[in-house]
């Protein structure tokens, strides 16, 4: 490739979905020169990260010529003619939806869901679908139908869950942005541990229509968030505002308090994850109150996240991974024996735990009365304020520690998982920004969080983070 072709090739992959618009209108470029370039570079990076699983590279310059042929009569979506990305679990039509599971290899999705309707019809491509542990169900990502997904910062490392192919895709530049979902830090792992930028909303804003699995019971399903992955978070505002039922009010951010999340809690956090957040706090005072301080329920959320998880004991997710009734004990020992079974030892040992932390019917209730008596107390001390937390206690670590520090027997999630849990339980609204990195030059985010109908107010905040300190920056590594 000569050298200026290569470095405008480049160039287009740093670009964030906004940008790429842009230049399509201007006809600064074409959309098939864009999307081109981004089959290339995922051609070129897959072959490490591992987080491409299904790719619809010919219908997508079929449709990427089509636009470029109506560019001059065109009256401009606003991603018209942008490459993006899908997450495995949505349904997009002719591609497979598997959750990971070998006996759905060859299911085919005959509809679009709902979210990728929409960027569909604000003129966004379809490049692919990304790699998920088996249905969604582990913070890290890997399963016996497309194998493991790999950081792109480091390939001995975890790209996270169950966002994880969406997250190390968009870390190697490899598209203009993505959709994932998130119901345990499964688009906020992976956007922290990648370095990208990913935004979970809150309960019922995006439809989850045409995602794979659903959740039925009441308080899983508020704890689930449909929300968009990028570069920027301009282009996280543009998404959301896109798949989101209702448009975000404007806002004011110096009219909002920010509350850091100090280091002082008891809650494992590393010496670089502290350091940024003493960044975040000497960038948002020189605008805003800031302060150092532990908001409501904190401590109790990493249990509710696990009782909520559990509440069926795992048995509609059983019941999909083994096709039908199962006995999850001896699966989980044979796996562990021969490695030779179609479910992974993840997902095996997380049904374990979810029969293990089964609430009975008297706690089901007082689970249900502390949501009640906590949204009442948040809805007031969210009104006018931001929390900004970690995500997770450090950058990303080597393969498989994020599993054995979440799933261990011995409750360690009581400690890892309150930082992302406490958007779950709470239902809010919680966007992860990439803002220093580590001793191992790994990516550092931090999540800014509020309640439904502040998303505006967590957007600029997210900005000011975004522009003074690291925000989005392609891996190299791949």
């Amino acid at each position: 490739m000569p050298i200026d072709t290569e470095k405008r090739a480049s160039s287009i992959l740093d670009m964030d979905a906004t940008s790429l618009a842009e230049t399509i209108q201007h006809n600064d470029r074409t959309s098939t020169e864009i999307v081109e370039s981004y089959i290339n570079h995922q051609r070129q990076v897959n072959p490490a990260i591992n987080a491409v699983v299904e790719n619809r590279y010919e219908s997508a310059m079929d449709e990427v010529r089509q636009k470029d042929e109506q560019h001059s009569q065109a009256n401009h979506a606003p991603l018209y003619g942008v490459p993006i990305s899908v997450k495995e679990s949505f349904h997009v039509a002719g591609m497979k939806t598997t959750g990971g599971l070998v006996h759905r290899k060859h299911l085919i999705a005959k509809e679009d869901a709902e979210a990728v309707r929409r960027l569909k019809r604000a003129g966004a491509i379809i490049l692919n679908k990304t790699n998920t542990p088996m249905l969604c169900f582990c913070q890290e990502t890997d399963n016996k139908l497309y194998g493991r997904t790999n950081n792109p910062w480091d390939l001995t490392r975890t790209s996270g869950g169950s966002s994880g192919g969406e997250g190390a895709l968009l870390g190697a530049g490899g598209a203009a942005a993505g959709i994932g979902s998130d119901i345990g830090g499964s688009i906020r792992l992976p956007s922290h541990f990648n370095g990208v930028i990913g935004f979970k909303p809150g309960p019922s804003q995006v439809s989850d229509q045409g995602h794979f699995p659903g959740f039925d019971h009441p308080l899983q399903k508020r704890m689930s968030g449909i929300g968009p992955m990028g570069k920027s978070v301009r282009d996280i505002a543009l998404l959301y505002r896109l798949m989101a039922d209702e448009r975000p009010v404007e806002q004011t951010i110096t009219d909002f308090t920010i509350d850091i999340l100090p280091d002082w809690t008891g809650f494992p956090m590393s010496a670089a994850t502290k350091h940024a957040l003493n960044q975040v706090e000497g960038v948002l005072k020189q605008d805003m109150t800031v302060r150092r301080s532990v908001p409501p329920y904190f401590g109790k959320s990493a249990q509710l996240w696990q009782e909520i998880m559990s509440i069926d004991g795992g048995k509609a997710v059983a019941e999909l991974a083994y096709n039908g009734e199962p006995n999850v004990v001896l699966s989980y020992l044979k796996e562990k024996l021969s490695q030779r079974t179609s479910i992974h030892s993840y997902l095996s040992w997380a049904l374990i735990g979810a029969k293990l932390f089964k609430p009975s019917t008297h706690r089901l209730k007082e689970i249900e009365a502390t949501i009640k008596q906590g949204d009442d107390v948040l809805a007031s001390y969210l009104q006018d304020r931001l929390l900004i937390f970690p995500v997770y206690h450090m950058g990303a670590p080597e393969h498989g520690k994020v599993y054995q520090e979440i799933f261990s027997i011995r409750k360690t999630f009581l400690q890892y998982m309150p930082y992302v849990a406490y958007a779950n339980v709470w239902g809010l609204p919680s966007l992860t920004v990439p803002v220093a990195e580590n001793e191992n030059g790994l990516p550092i985010g931090v999540q800014v969080m509020s309640i439904n109908g502040n998303e505006n107010a967590i957007f600029d905040a997210g900005k000011l983070l975004e522009d003074r300190l690291r925000g989005y920056v392609r891996s190299a590594t791949v």
